[in-house]
């Protein structure tokens, strides 16, 4: 089975900005893409900000096994119903990867449900991407740690909820330390976040920031597939019950009444 991976950027730095477009000519997006097609089990296109519903279509996501999503500075530009057709689809069991700033975007937000608020500093310093679980998936072929030359460094307190696992701490060169790997899970849908990525940076061009999206994207996969009625709270007649019933009390609802109660 062949995952298919949509990538998703802003497209904004990359058109605006001298240094991130020498770094990335043809986009962050295309290059992250780039990197993850390299496997043969992986199938990657891309999307943009710009796109009509900024390419998130119905269509689109139904076709989607896993999102990754980079923003930066337009976070508030992306149109809330699209923010939440893509967490519909996440319940259901649509992988979701989201990368270095896109932990301020409304997805991430809104399906953690947190501030996802964190310190952050850009001078160029080394970081030094820690292992914390050798045995998991997202950190297969990565070694003891991933040496990063010059990185934006982002720091505790990192205000996300308590995550399923933490699979890589980040050491900064001046001193700090960063949850830079994080597994979640809502609803029927897998989530990892990963903090490598400023865009002044050629971080994603980095082999082992590739082995980590790679393996992101096969581990964010629900083998089960999607769950299309994760949202749906039905109600069951008194004369479906598995058992006979005789109703007790007075009743709030009518009977069969359909929606959420």
């Amino acid at each position: 089975m062949t995952i298919r991976v949509l990538v998703w950027g802003e497209n904004v730095h990359e058109r605006t900005n001298k240094a991130v477009a020498s770094i990335y000519p043809t986009g962050m997006h295309s290059c992250i893409a780039d990197g993850l097609n390299e496997d043969a089990g992986l199938s990657a296109s891309t999307a943009v900000l710009q796109d009509d519903q900024h390419g998130l279509t119905e269509a689109v996501l139904a076709e989607t096994d896993v999102l990754f999503w980079w923003g930066h500075a337009a976070h508030g530009d992306v149109a809330d119903d699209v923010v939440e057709r893509v967490a519909a689809h996440v319940w259901q069991g649509m992988g979701l990867v989201c990368l270095h700033s896109a932990h301020f975007s409304k997805i991430f937000r809104r399906i953690t449900g947190a501030p996802c608020s964190l310190r952050w500093r850009e001078a160029g310093e080394r970081e030094r991407v820690w292992v914390c679980n050798p045995q998991h998936p997202i950190a297969e072929g990565v070694g003891p740690c991933l040496e990063i030359p010059n990185s934006e460094m982002y720091g505790e307190p990192f205000t996300v909820p308590e995550p399923d696992e933490t699979v890589f701490v980040s050491w900064y060169e001046g001193g700090e330390v960063f949850r830079s790997g994080l597994t979640f899970k809502r609803g029927n849908g897998r989530i990892f976040y990963f903090g490598p990525g400023h865009e002044t940076y050629p971080i994603y061009w980095n082999e082992g920031v590739k082995r980590v999206l790679k393996n992101a994207a096969k581990w964010a996969v629900n083998p089960l597939g999607r769950w299309q009625d994760i949202d749906n709270a039905a109600n069951v007649p008194v004369a479906e019950a598995r058992e006979p019933l005789q109703v007790k009390g007075p009743k709030l609802h009518e009977e069969g009444e359909a929606g959420f109660r």
